[in-house]
């Protein structure tokens, strides 16, 4: 059974989350599928910019509760294939955009701190609701907590309170909430920019925005002009600064 859909048009793949009947949870078999397309569109030429969607009222209530409960001893569980998509998702060299037109919960919320950008409707809730369980938000603290304002962390993590789209963009959770009927057109509008940047430069923009360092300012800027200029002097450079000259679109535009 195929629980994560793919299509591509112009540029932007859309990977659909379609497990309705059980709120689109994170079980094994969604979450290798999910590991799975993500391996196939990084070398996919046609996919500059990923959108992760859902079908049904429901983002994803999160981990597998059914399956984790079943799991005999030695088994994998979900959470930690799950821990497995949010590296994938971290790591990854094309944009990823989140669409959240529902709720989402404990898991749920690492796919959507692993996206670049994350757009919801402001009507969704979401739910840090790991502690109501006895269990602690590990696993998406990675890519979370680097997201949230630190007071509303600890709040949010330690109440497991419901909150909605406007709160999780005042926190930075999510980059922007909007109205139901302006969700497909905002989610477009960032993949239309995104499409105009050049795909090295991207993946080389994510690497800046993933990256910490401890070794002092001057070794900071000499990586950084290193950085700098191996991209001014690729092929890919070269035809950016040329477009720009030329008041054109560079060659990698759809």
């Amino acid at each position: 059974m195929d629980l994560v859909r793919t299509a591509t048009a112009a540029g932007v793949t859309t990977l659909t989350l379609d497990s309705p009947a059980n709120r689109n949870a994170l079980s094994t078999t969604l979450l290798k599928q999910l590991l799975d397309t993500l391996g196939r569109t990084v070398g996919d030429q046609s996919a500059r910019v990923v959108v992760l969607s859902h079908t049904g009222p429901v983002f994803s209530s999160g981990v597998d509760l059914k399956e984790t409960a079943a799991a005999r001893p030695g088994d994998r569980l979900p959470a930690e294939i799950l821990a497995d998509v949010l590296a994938v998702l971290w790591e990854y060299p094309k944009p990823v955009v989140a669409r959240i037109a529902g709720p989402a919960r404990a898991g749920a919320l690492g796919l959507i701190g692993a996206a670049d950008i994350a757009v919801c409707d402001r009507a969704a809730t979401f739910a840090f609701t790991e502690v109501r369980l006895g269990v602690i938000p590990a696993v998406i603290s990675a890519t979370v907590l680097p997201r949230l304002a630190p007071r509303a962390a600890a709040e949010l993590y330690l109440t497991g309170d419901v909150f909605d789209g406007t709160r999780a963009a005042e926190i930075g959770l999510v980059t922007t909430a909007v109205e139901a009927q302006e969700l497909d057109t905002t989610v477009a509008g960032f993949c239309a920019s995104l499409i105009r940047g050049g795909p090295l430069a991207l993946a080389g923009t994510k690497q800046l925005l993933r990256r910490t360092r401890n070794d002092g300012i001057r070794a900071e800027l000499a990586d950084l002009a290193h950085r700098s200029a191996g991209y001014f002097q690729s092929a890919e450079g070269r035809e950016g600064v040329a477009a720009a000259r030329q008041k054109r679109d560079p060659d990698w535009i759809p």
